[in-house]
Order: C-alpha cells, then sequence, then structure tokens
C-alpha cells in the first residue's frame, strides 16, 4: 500500500527535522519541504490515471473538452497552490501563505468565469 509508505516517508521526516532544527534549523526547513515535493511526485502518476479516466469518459458522454480542461486547471491550481502555501507555511511564513492561497483563488475565479457564463446563458436560454 502506497500510503504506508507515504505516511511512513512523512513520519521518518518529520522525526528528521525534529533533531537536525535543534542543531541547524534552517536544514530542518529544507528536509520539509524536500519530503513534501517527494510525496507530490510520487502522486503524480495517480494524478495522471485519474485524468485519464476522466478524459475516456468525456469522450463517451460526448462532453466539449473545453469546460473540461478548465476544470482540470481549476483543480489543478487548487492543489498547487494549497501545497506552495503549506510549504511556506511551513517555513514559518504565514502571510505570504496567505497570498498564495489568495493568488490561487483569483486564478480558480478568472477560469470558472467562461463555465459560469455559459451556465448562465443556458438557464436564460431555459426561462419563457
Amino acid at each position: 500500500m502506497e500510503i504506508i509508505k507515504i505516511v511512513a516517508l512523512g513520519i521518518i521526516a518529520t522525526i528528521l527535522t525534529v533533531i537536525v532544527k535543534q542543531y541547524k534549523p534552517e536544514y530542518g526547513m529544507h528536509i520539509s519541504i524536500a519530503t513534501g515535493v517527494i510525496i507530490f511526485l510520487l502522486m503524480i502518476s495517480k494524478l495522471a490515471s485519474i485524468l485519464e479516466v476522466i478524459h475516456e469518459l468525456t469522450n463517451k458522454l460526448d462532453m466539449e473538452v473545453v469546460y473540461l480542461k478548465s476544470i482540470f486547471k481549476i483543480i489543478g491550481i487548487a492543489y498547487i497552490a494549497e501545497f506552495g502555501s503549506q510549504v511556506c507555511r511551513d517555513c514559518g511564513e504565514s502571510s505570504i501563505a496567505s497570498k498564495v492561497e489568495f493568488a490561487g483563488k483569483i486564478l480558480i475565479m478568472v477560469l470558472a468565469l467562461p463555465i459560469l457564463l455559459s451556465v448562465l446563458n443556458l438557464i436564460i436560454k431555459l426561462m419563457p
């Protein structure tokens, strides 16, 4: 099970970080960031398989790919912004983390606007 490997990696990195921070605090931060990146890289293959399945479903449902791409971009921005903000918080920079989250929310809103307009146009067409 991959989750056991990931949790074990997280626990080992946490213990190592706590020990190293006593002597060299800056190395503890590097360990924390490296661990986060490793876990993120381990999950990329899983994300790719999810995207592949959803792409196959859209082909079967004859759904417009433009909306699906926007949704995937929105999901990607949300995950990346969350990851980046957590790294900033781990480094003790909660104000920068808040700015990263804010930027992610703005980018999500920009990408969601065409989908929202499409839904509103559909509602207007359905009204008598």
